[in-house]
């Protein structure tokens, strides 16, 4: 009876864990993507400095977010959902949604960030090529698009990453819930505190190979690229 309970636990915090973060990157490359093929994209040569001054400090805003602490965003979404907040009446906070908001706040900036650096760096050769054999502004981004796509997986495959191995923002939204809100890394911790370690360690494991999945099918991935 323990071991059926034991691995239940293992399962249910493992698909809930897979379940948050792959939320919140979906969400987040639906929105950071297009953002950033569009801030990549811009070109700003031979504007007016002023407008290249704020493509800039866009950009550099947009850098900062990509390394905001997780305790911070987490914080920020709690007062925010907390029954005395401004979205305290939708009753969202200790519940996945809230972790899923958490995460996803993380994630878009990632994404946006590498993206954007993508599609900055083939802009220029691809795109004045393309519209100079006559493709339309879309068609060209298009392919711009299309040629940074290594990065896009980076982007999507970092951001991953940030959001399944984040512990402060979705305890802090979560509250760590057994069976509800539990997470891989927030029950390590909690288990470890306990003297637990067996399953801290057997979930630490599960964790690791996941990050090992991940980061050898996108380098797989790069290979097939290089091989083209």
């Amino acid at each position: 009876m323990f071991e059926d309970n034991f691995w239940q636990e293992i399962l249910n915090i493992t698909l809930l864990s897979l379940r948050v973060s792959g939320t919140a990157v979906l969400i987040g490359a639906l929105i950071g993507i297009p953002v950033g093929a569009l801030l990549g994209l811009k070109q700003f040569k031979g504007k007016r400095a002023v407008m290249r001054f704020a493509d800039i400090m866009l950009k550099s805003i947009i850098n900062t977010f990509m390394g905001l602490p997780p305790v911070f965003v987490g914080l920020i979404v709690y007062l925010l959902l907390t029954a005395s907040g401004p979205l305290g009446w939708l009753g969202l906070l200790y519940t996945p949604t809230a972790m899923i908001i958490t995460q996803l706040i993380m994630v878009v900036p990632i994404i946006i960030g590498v993206t954007m650096s993508a599609v900055g760096s083939v802009e220029k050769s691809i795109r004045e090529k393309a519209l100079s054999l006559g493709a339309t502004e879309t068609q060209a981004a298009w392919l711009v698009l299309k040629e940074a796509r290594m990065g896009v997986l980076t982007s999507i495959i970092a951001a991953f990453g940030a959001a399944i191995s984040e512990v402060g923002g979705i305890m802090i939204t979560g509250g760590n819930i057994r069976w509800w809100t539990r997470t891989l890394t927030t029950a390590i911790v909690i288990e470890t505190e306990l003297g637990d370690f067996t399953m801290a360690l057997t979930l630490g494991a599960i964790l690791l190979s996941m990050a090992f999945i991940i980061n050898l099918a996108l380098t797989i991935v790069q290979l097939k690229e290089a091989r083209r």
